[in-house]
């Protein structure tokens, strides 16, 4: 069957649950909603945070949501969703992303990433935003390599906001005492929990109306049991 056939079969004028909806048409619950404060909080602070959930917990929704409430001709978000490029990739990305052309020698490419946060904001007027997801993965190098880059001002302000999202394990490694000197500096921490039942309900039922459908679809006793299957 195809999907245009599936669509008509159960009367979507689009399919159900898909990732490409505007920030204004996502679900909101509690925990999302705290979560896109608290992000928003570490934006404007220009600090460090760490938030967590588990796969499907909606944390990447929740950054999505915070980032489109900030003025973009003032914001530069710098997002990088691969971490294992490495610490090289790190930085280039980071220059790339500021308009420079990163440096070949790695010596001279980790002042090269601290300059252009800082001059994006002394010089241009323009917030810088470093968003790292999956950041579970990052490996030590990659993680000594962002407290050298919040270490810039010598402690008196930090040049830009650095968002790491990531799996429960990360807040559990960064807490390793071989990160203690990162761990000082996080300034937000978050955890997103799963929904509960009524809020299970309501998201399926968001999501139905989004495609078409704002008749009763699911019973009662099945969305239970997707609550309970999914864990929230």
């Amino acid at each position: 069957m195809t999907i245009d056939r599936l669509r008509a079969h159960w009367g979507f004028t689009r399919m159900p649950f898909s990732k490409d909806l505007a920030p204004s048409m996502l679900h909101h619950n509690a925990s999302h909603a705290e979560a896109v404060a608290r992000i928003s909080w570490c934006m404007e602070e220009r600090v460090l945070g760490v938030l967590t959930g588990e796969v499907g917990a909606g944390k990447t929704v929740a950054v999505r949501a915070a980032l489109a409430g900030v003025d973009s001709s003032r914001t530069t978000v710098v997002y990088l969703g691969n971490p294992t490029v490495g610490a090289r990739g790190l930085y280039t990305t980071i220059v790339s992303a500021l308009g420079g052309t990163p440096r070949f020698h790695r010596a001279s490419l980790i002042p090269q990433a601290a300059e252009a946060l800082s001059v994006e904001e002394s010089e241009r007027g323009r917030k810088v935003v470093l968003v790292l997801d999956e950041a579970h993965l990052l490996d030590a190098e990659q993680l000594e390599g962002l407290r050298l880059l919040t270490n810039s001002e010598m402690d008196s302000r930090s040049p830009f906001a650095c968002l790491l999202v990531g799996q429960p394990t990360l807040r559990r490694r960064i807490r390793l005492g071989a990160f203690a000197a990162l761990d000082q500096r996080v300034a937000l921490r978050y955890s997103m929990t799963g929904m509960d039942t009524a809020e299970t309900a309501g998201y399926v039922i968001h999501h139905l109306k989004l495609a078409g459908r704002s008749d009763t679809l699911f019973s009662d006793d099945a969305l239970a049991l997707i609550h309970q299957v999914s864990r929230g």
